[in-house]
């Protein structure tokens, strides 16, 4: 995920040259019969290039270039018809949304527009071809880049207010395991800040719908052995132990595999899983304070 660090942080200095084709790249957005190229050309060099996120986000007609692209494949979706080159177009206008969502001086402006709804059609999808299966992944990515910085309580409040959570739960149940990986990691974002936690612990039927998805994860983990979903899973139960309510029901039920060494030679390496681990075992075994 191109995440940078500030305006002119982590990526080189490009030269006077270099700097004038990328705006010209961005000029060529603004013609549909030359966007094709140019979002392939500008999604690969946005890791090479801090203030692209401003350069999109300030220049006239861009972002509604952008939001035109995102929007003219809804049709494709229901019947699923979406072809891999309108996949991959729509991916490219993507890439460039996360780097917008990336930059700390565009990404208020960017939920302030209400950005992200426009990629909730595609998460909503279940086809699980190629084509859709990118886009789900490459719209999942927008999102993580919002989360993935600290500073992300306006994020946490925004997605608080949409679906976010139903369809990152059933990402996290029917997708690829890439896929489920960025919704997991969503998820845990979520969890991990105060008002996500409270939120999802505030009713039994949203602790429920949670818990329910992370316990057939555990289930499935057993099988797939995917090493890097089981550290999001026990962090995210590790999480929903620090609730009160939340621990009571998970005394009840924690999936078993967790409780009895199931995944102890799949951690055998992992000593921050482990521990995060023993401690949700041990949160769970204290008796509730009188």
């Amino acid at each position: 995920m191109g995440v940078t660090n500030g305006a002119s942080g982590g990526a080189q200095q490009l030269s006077p040259h270099e700097e004038s084709k990328i705006y010209a790249l961005v000029i060529e957005l603004m013609d549909p019969t030359t966007r094709d190229s140019a979002l392939l050309e500008l999604s690969k060099k946005r890791e090479h290039y801090d203030d692209l996120a401003l350069v999109l986000w300030h220049s006239f007609g861009i972002m509604a270039a952008l939001l035109q692209e995102i929007v003219s494949v809804y049709p494709l979706l229901s019947p699923p018809t979406l072809t891999a080159q309108a996949s991959n177009r729509v991916c490219n206008a993507l890439a460039l949304l996360q780097c917008v969502a990336s930059h700390p001086e565009t990404r208020q402006p960017f939920l302030n527009a209400h950005i992200p709804l426009f990629l909730y059609p595609f998460l909503n999808t279940t086809s699980k071809t190629r084509p859709f299966e990118y886009l789900r992944l490459t719209s999942l990515g927008v999102i993580g880049a919002l989360v993935k910085q600290n500073d992300n309580n306006a994020v946490i409040h925004f997605l608080l207010s949409t679906e976010i959570i139903p369809l990152c739960l059933r990402i996290m149940e029917t997708g690829s395991e890439l896929s489920k990986t960025v919704a997991i990691f969503i998820v845990q974002k979520i969890l991990l800040d105060e008002t996500g936690l409270t939120y999802i612990c505030h009713t039994y039927e949203r602790f429920y719908a949670v818990g329910t998805v992370l316990s057939n994860m555990v289930t499935q983990l057993v099988e797939t052995q995917a090493v890097r979903l089981l550290k999001h899973v026990v962090r995210c139960y590790l999480r929903l132990s620090d609730n009160l309510r939340a621990r009571e029901a998970l005394r009840a039920c924690l999936p078993e595999p967790l409780r009895d060494n199931t995944f102890a030679t799949l951690l055998k390496g992992d000593m921050v899983t482990k521990r995060c681990l023993a401690t949700l075992l041990i949160n769970l075994s204290e008796q509730p304070q009188m």
